[in-house]
């Protein structure tokens, strides 16, 4: 490997080449290197599964901060980010999850299956209407893979359902705010629109809860103590609005990819259609493997750090893939081919690792279980015709705009 070709790698991820091939472009970079490091352009970019894991793990790592100028520091966006326990490290990150975990428990998840299912049959029976007055197609995004994880968090956090359209709304704001490339200047007039009316709705929440608790994450997350700690009110907004993105545009992302999946691996649905009940638990975890839904995330080190024999100087930039590390052909043999029975697939780096591993993966694997057991029960027939694909364009999440699915 050259400088020159490290350089160029490296450049070409950071302007977003990546997102026409991710499997193409992360095998590219891992075959020079999977700790892809140029000091010319001060990045490294991991991709190998060993390197990923460590790094994620490491306390010599640290989460990225929201690098901006004054300007942007005293903006609404800046505001509700800085709360935000994906940005906090060591104590405060510790306390904020602490205080987070103590209304995201297994009881509460499973008191939620019974709502889940109910909402996808109904989302399924709206599906087959859309489907019958069009000519037997309906787009999965909008129908499906949108609505029910919206639907299923505005429930768990206690909000009510006629927000839904504004949540959805908030939450692509947010993931733009977080992973979007290239994002034009009127975009960001309405993230900043999005993030100052969501401060002004949770503004006086964690007061009004505290006095009028109901049922809900969000009254749980109010009430929550530790050590006679609580969370403020924009702590509050910002984990609440955290957990709204988490809980929607990554499970989203997940379930439209699982029907694509699955179409182009035909025996693979077969297999998991004979015994959804036994297999479905697995399939899922291959699928989180094969699709990434979060693409990848950044940190920074905070001291020299070796990482597959490559030295790495303090306060250095990583560019951290997840989707990298879940194709990496040293933990899974064949790793562009969906194996829903892959016996390690459960290894994968779908939620991260360490510290910061998602506060949501249960959620997420219980939502992608039921939605696809009941909608390949309902439809086990359904193709996806040939068309166009598009994803947005973001570094952090990899989602389809749309799905055209025969029912």
């Amino acid at each position: 490997m050259t400088p020159a070709q490290a350089a160029a790698v490296l450049q070409g991820y950071w302007q977003g080449e990546h997102f026409a091939d991710p499997p193409a472009y992360l095998d590219r970079a891992r075959a020079l290197s999977p700790v892809l490091y140029d000091p010319t352009s001060g990045l490294a970019l991991l991709t190998g599964h060993a390197a990923v894991g460590a790094a994620l793990k490491s306390g010599q790592v640290r989460t990225s901060k929201y690098a901006a100028d004054p300007a942007f520091a005293s903006s609404e966006a800046a505001r509700l980010l800085a709360p935000m326990m994906l940005f906090h490290d060591g104590a405060s990150h510790t306390r904020l999850r602490s205080l987070a975990q103590r209304a995201f428990t297994p009881r509460v998840l499973e008191e939620s299956r019974e709502f889940i299912a109910g909402l996808t049959d109904t989302l399924l029976d709206g599906a087959a209407r859309q489907a019958a007055q069009n000519g037997g197609e309906v787009d999965a995004v909008a129908a499906l893979a949108v609505p029910l994880p919206v639907a299923v968090i505005v429930e768990m956090l206690g909000l009510s359902g006629d927000d839904a359209g504004r949540f959805k709304t908030w939450a692509g704001s947010v993931a733009d705010l977080i992973g979007g490339l290239n994002v034009p200047p009127e975009r960001w007039a309405q993230v900043e629109a999005d993030a100052g009316a969501m401060r002004s709705y949770f503004r006086t929440l964690a007061d009004d809860l505290r006095a009028h608790p109901r049922p809900g994450l969000l009254s749980a997350l109010a009430a929550a103590e530790d050590g006679g700690e609580r969370l403020s009110g924009d702590e509050l907004l910002a984990n609440a609005v955290l957990l709204l993105v988490a809980g929607h545009e990554t499970t989203s992302n997940l379930l439209s990819g699982s029907l694509l999946a699955l179409h182009e691996w035909p025996e693979e649905r077969a297999w998991l259609a004979a015994d959804p009940a036994a297999r479905v638990g697995n399939a899922v975890e291959e699928l989180l493997r094969f699709l990434s839904p979060v693409q990848g995330t950044a940190r920074f080190t905070t001291a020299p750090l070796t990482l597959e024999g490559v030295v790495l100087p303090p306060e250095l930039p990583l560019l951290i893939s997840l989707a990298g590390a879940n194709r990496d052909s040293a933990a899974y043999p064949d790793p562009h081919a969906l194996r829903l029975s892959r016996e390690n697939a459960r290894t994968h780096l779908a939620f991260a690792a360490g510290p910061h591993y998602c506060l949501g993966a249960g959620l997420a694997r219980l939502e992608a279980a039921v939605f696809l057991t009941r909608f390949l029960a309902r439809f086990p027939g359904y193709r996806v015709p040939e068309q166009p694909l598009s994803y947005l364009p973001n570094f952090t999440l990899r989602g389809l705009r749309a799905l055209r699915v025969a029912l």
